[in-house]
């Protein structure tokens, strides 16, 4: 996410939102997405679906990426390569196990994003960006139902990526309106949501996102 932006280096370096799909994307998924990047901005949408053949997971992700290019959203799909060189997705995004970065970058060439989680962890965060990732990802910072990450960071971590690193850095976990000021006064690029948006009123909750973000820069 150079330019502190997925998919568009133009972007203010303030910190957005990155919002990560629930499992099921099928059925009216699709306008709900399109009522909470109205509500936006939104700086990205990450694809995240588990159990479903490629060829089901292009299916779901048409319409989705149509509703992103139309916000410009940056579209991200979550672990797998494949799908994101199939679909020219703006950017991939890979765990831990999810293979080597660097071997990533050769596959999907310069022009797509690359994030990585690196859960708490200074050394894989750097590790990360020397093998050149676009973006790093820390977490989780809350509790989280979407899921368990089995890490829990702490706002300081963000505090030191952003004086040593311009990389940019994502949090990520369990956050809510109520809770994310502690890291967007941390230094957190983008606070990546799932839960606390798709949980109920998605365009209502990105309002609120929106609102506790811009207090929290003030």
């Amino acid at each position: 996410m150079a330019g502190h932006a997925p998919g568009n280096a133009a972007a203010p370096p303030k910190c957005q939102l990155y919002l990560i799909s629930p499992l099921d994307v099928g059925g009216t998924f699709p306008d709900r997405l399109a009522r909470a990047l109205a509500a936006g901005p939104v700086a990205a949408f990450q694809f995240r679906v588990k159990g479903v053949d490629e060829h089901s997971a292009v299916r779901l992700a048409g319409p989705l990426q149509e509703v992103c290019a139309a916000h410009d959203c940056a579209f991200i799909v979550n672990d797998s390569l494949a799908l994101a060189r199939r679909l020219k997705a703006d950017g991939v995004h890979l765990g831990q196990s999810d293979g080597d970065i660097r071997e990533a970058r050769e596959r999907v060439g310069r022009e797509m994003q690359i994030g990585v989680t690196c859960h708490a962890s200074r050394h894989l965060a750097m590790e990360a960006g020397e093998a050149g990732a676009d973006y790093v990802a820390f977490g989780a910072f809350f509790a989280s139902a979407t899921k368990d990450s089995g890490h829990r960071a702490e706002p300081g971590l963000l505090a030191w990526w952003q004086q040593l690193f311009e990389l940019p850095c994502v949090a990520i976990g369990g956050i809510t309106p109520d809770n994310c000021a502690p890291l967007v006064a941390a230094g957190a690029d983008f606070l990546a949501v799932s839960g606390a948006v798709w949980g109920g009123d998605e365009a209502g909750a990105v309002r609120a996102f929106q609102r506790a973000i811009a207090a929290a820069e003030t």
